[in-house]
């Protein structure tokens, strides 16, 4: 019977609840600036020695954002600390955090159709009237 999921599957998945878990919880005493952060995804190696942990934030000001992922850059090691608590694996994978904005851009582009389809709709009205 083959099995249903990779072994990187398996620890992307783990990676990716313990990381929100530590960001939610541990990491928010420590560095209180960084807020509203989501983890929206991991890719962990194949060789699960590096992870690269795609994080997104509520608001939309480029600055902060920037700012935010910076920080979380520079705590990457605390995070991997907890990480190594939590989880077993007999190495934990270095994390890279990358900023996840396909929301932002899902939402630019959501926002685009929908004046494409108004625009339209004025059109067909303007050559019917």
């Amino acid at each position: 019977m083959p099995r249903e999921f990779s072994r990187t599957e398996r620890v992307n998945q783990q990676l990716h609840r313990e990381i929100a878990n530590i960001l939610q919880h541990d990491f928010k005493h420590r560095y209180p600036e960084v807020d509203m952060v989501t983890v929206s995804g991991v890719e962990v190696s194949r060789d699960l020695s590096h992870a690269k942990v795609f994080v997104s934030f509520l608001f939309e000001d480029e600055d902060k954002n920037k700012s935010d992922l910076r920080t979380l850059k520079q705590g990457a090691g605390f995070v991997r600390s907890l990480l190594a608590k939590k989880i077993r694996m007999r190495a934990v994978p270095t994390l890279v955090f990358l900023l996840d904005n396909s929301a932002s851009v899902g939402s630019k582009i959501s926002t685009l159709v929908d004046q494409a389809i108004e625009s339209d709709k004025l059109k067909q009205k303007k050559s019917d009237g």
